[in-house]
């Protein structure tokens, strides 16, 4: 293998700069998908061209149209669910980088919630018949931040636009109207309202489902509900993914890995009770 001298010495010689050649693009190609790649949680590798910045913008303007689309509640169900978002996201690192986290309860029957880069969260009303405790709550939204923390919608708006031609991610945020927009909001992971089916891989589900449970235990919320909470999905799909769920990991196979990880989360949810962290959340 050429050392780099050798290979900076092509890139600058006279056939080199009449017409570059194949093994020179494609060499190129891997270089910037290397310098494009981070390291999930979870020790994955994952496709990042976009920065914070930019997928924070993506985030806001998806909300931003998230709102016009759908009525938002207020009274005592926003209070519920902002009550533990906060205790969620205050369990969030510093390294994260956000510090304020903005939270929407929406008018829609549909058993969903969403996170999205920035800090921004929605909770439909149709969850709350199904999370039926703060602590079930907890385990949504800490597996929806799980996705953020995950960078997992970065990796999707990357892997798209590497592999669809034609996609400028950056252009469709400009205008958010329309099937562009829709994409968009898809990739980001608050598509489903609008039809958009571009669903989180079940690895990124797997791994916010361990991220969230971690998250909720550092946040004081008892970790072993996450399980009652896919019992509870279980029955109100009869045994059925939602269409929205469609290619999650099978509720059988998302409560394996979250029993299976109890035994780290639990004592950091001694820790974070030892710590006064007792969220005292009520509708």
């Amino acid at each position: 293998m050429e050392d780099s001298k050798t290979f900076a010495s092509r890139l600058t010689s006279p056939l080199a700069s009449k017409r570059p050649s194949s093994r020179l693009i494609g060499a190129l190609g891997v270089a910037a998908l290397l310098s494009a790649c981070s390291t999930s949680p979870m020790g994955r590798n994952q496709l990042a061209f976009y920065s914070d910045d930019e997928l924070s913008q993506m985030g806001k303007q998806s909300f931003s149209q998230y709102e016009q689309e759908l009525p938002t509640v207020g009274g005592a169900q926003a209070t519920y669910v902002q009550c533990v978002a906060k205790a969620i996201t205050a369990a969030v690192p510093d390294s994260a980088g956000i510090s304020d986290w903005e939270v929407k309860v929406f008018k829609d029957d549909t058993a969903n919630a969403f996170a999205l880069p920035g800090g921004y969260i929605g909770v439909n009303t149709g969850l709350l018949d199904v999370a039926t405790n703060q602590d079930q709550l907890a385990a949504v939204i800490g597996h929806e931040v799980g996705h953020v923390l995950a960078h997992h919608a970065n990796e999707r708006v990357s892997t798209q636009a590497a592999t669809q031609s034609g996609l400028s991610v950056l252009q469709s945020v400009a205008g958010l109207q329309g099937a562009g927009g829709e994409q968009v909001m898809g990739l980001l992971g608050a598509g489903a309202q609008y039809g958009v089916i571009l669903p989180f891989s079940r690895k990124q589900e797997s791994e916010a489902d361990l991220v969230g449970l971690d998250l909720m235990a550092d946040a004081g919320f008892d970790p072993s509900s996450s399980i009652q909470l896919w019992q509870n999905m279980s029955a109100e799909s009869q045994g059925e993914q939602p269409a929205w769920m469609s290619t999650h990991p099978s509720n059988a196979q998302r409560m394996e890995a979250l029993h299976d990880r109890l035994s780290e989360a639990e004592p950091r949810y001694e820790q974070a009770k030892a710590d006064g962290k007792r969220p005292n959340c009520k509708v």
